[in-house]
């Protein structure tokens, strides 16, 4: 199960819950990269707390959010980076994902744009950490499938997306 806990620091005690044993705990940092309205911090407050806001306001810089989740023996601490999605603010996605073992890059399935902006956030993104990092690919709000634009066979095959994993 996990357990939703908001600016830990790894020094910090907490009470991770009922199930919390203990645990070996495994840091690892995951970034959400994506065009600006595509959905990112809605998938991370899903994520994180199970609620949807069918408004969210757009992120400055980025926010930042930890999440814990049992896996065998193993907790793994998610430390999850938002970052914004305007180009105002693309120059500091640099900061935000250095040091990240993880990336989704998000796209809005009823913008092509969006789409075509990911293959921009990949190539920035693998230029920065070659292939040591995993990328996934996620479409964001299946809720207006009938306003899809991004052909599901096009996304399911990564339309050529430089994808190592």
């Amino acid at each position: 199960m996990a357990h939703y806990l908001s600016n830990l620091n790894s020094s910090d005690k907490y009470d991770a819950g009922p199930n919390y044993h203990s645990n070996k705990i495994v840091n690892s940092k995951l970034v959400l990269l994506g065009d600006t309205s595509v959905g990112k911090s809605c998938i991370v407050v899903r994520f994180a707390k199970n609620e949807f806001y069918e408004y969210q306001e757009s992120t400055i810089g980025a926010a930042f959010m930890t999440q814990l989740i049992d896996i065998g023996e193993c907790t793994i601490k998610f430390e999850i980076w938002d970052t914004a999605g305007q180009e105002r603010y693309r120059s500091l996605a640099p900061m935000y994902y250095r040091g990240a073992s993880a990336a989704v890059i998000v796209y809005d399935i009823t913008n092509k744009k969006s789409f075509e902006g990911a293959k921009g956030w990949i190539h920035e993104l693998k230029s920065v950490h070659s292939n040591d990092i995993i990328i996934a690919l996620a479409g964001n709000k299946k809720d207006l499938e009938k306003n899809r634009v991004v052909d599901r066979e096009v996304s399911t095959q990564r339309a050529d997306l430089p994808l190592s994993h």
